[in-house]
């Protein structure tokens, strides 16, 4: 009986060690370092904390302000806003040597400004005086400044350590300039985020549907979207001077839905830092 009783403990011991194998090998390739995200153990924890103000903050906040503002009023909302990030995209632009570029979009501000009553509507755009989007981090990369590592800053959300010198930049060239007094500036800025978050709201709803691990999902869109951005800003002959080492790839997402929910979670969970 004993005999038989330890010859079945060595046949539940070798079937243990077999289970258990491939569960540590593959926990143990989960816990491997992303190349550009040694602070991930940091990273996780803010961005935990920033998707949970966003789920019982901002989010609640923006699908009221949905509900309660007619959409006209929110088109103007993001129009006056985006105007006055297209006066920092221009500098950007002629920063980075595009000077073509640049003078269109120093047009487009003229026109929404003037004829679009302070940016409320959106002429520019009908006129093909497409908006750029550009900031000071995608222009330290255009001149070849690395990213650095990956970093997810509280309420600001994800970022990297070039990317951070936009903040500060991005706050001074932004709509609360015009206004004195720290009152008012806290309800620009709050203006300012609730209606980027509102126009995310169905877009991060898929992002709960296709992101297993939503942290990975969410760095990985951001650092692949940020360096197509600074690839295309770049100026030719920048292009043609570059080293033939290959550039480095993160993961894409499969499908045209996957993308959407990508851009919408970079955009969405970094609200607060627009201008």
């Amino acid at each position: 009986m004993s005999r038989v009783s330890s010859d079945l403990g060595r046949r539940a011991r070798a079937l243990a060690c077999a289970v258990s194998l491939p569960l540590v090998l593959a926990l143990s390739g989960c816990a491997t370092q992303h190349p550009h995200d040694p602070l991930e153990s940091w990273n996780r924890g803010v961005f935990s904390f920033n998707d949970a103000v966003d789920v019982h903050v901002l989010k609640p906040m923006a699908e009221g302000y949905v509900k309660v503002t007619p959409s006209p009023v929110r088109t103007g909302v993001r129009n006056f806003f985006g105007n006055i990030g297209d006066v920092w995209s221009s500098v950007n632009l002629f920063l980075q040597g595009r000077f073509k570029d640049g003078a269109a979009s120093t047009m487009r501000v003229a026109v929404n400004s003037t004829l679009g009553l302070g940016g409320l509507i959106d002429l520019a755009t009908p006129m093909r005086l497409d908006r750029f989007n550009e900031d000071l981090g995608q222009t330290l990369g255009v001149w070849g400044a690395p990213s650095g590592a990956y970093i997810v800053w509280p309420i600001m959300g994800p970022s990297s350590v070039r990317d951070s010198a936009n903040i500060a930049t991005s706050m001074t060239f932004s709509a609360t300039t015009l206004i004195d007094g720290a009152r008012e500036d806290n309800l620009i800025r709050l203006l300012n985020g609730v209606s980027t978050r509102a126009a995310y709201l169905q877009a991060t709803d898929l992002l709960d549907g296709v992101a297993l691990d939503k942290y990975a999902f969410t760095r990985d869109a951001y650092l692949q979207r940020r360096q197509s951005l600074i690839d295309a800003g770049r100026p030719q002959p920048l292009l043609e001077e570059e080293d033939e080492a290959p550039q480095p790839r993160y993961d894409l997402p499969e499908t045209e839905e996957e993308a959407e929910a990508a851009e919408a979670a970079a955009s969405a969970a970094s609200v607060a830092s627009a201008p």
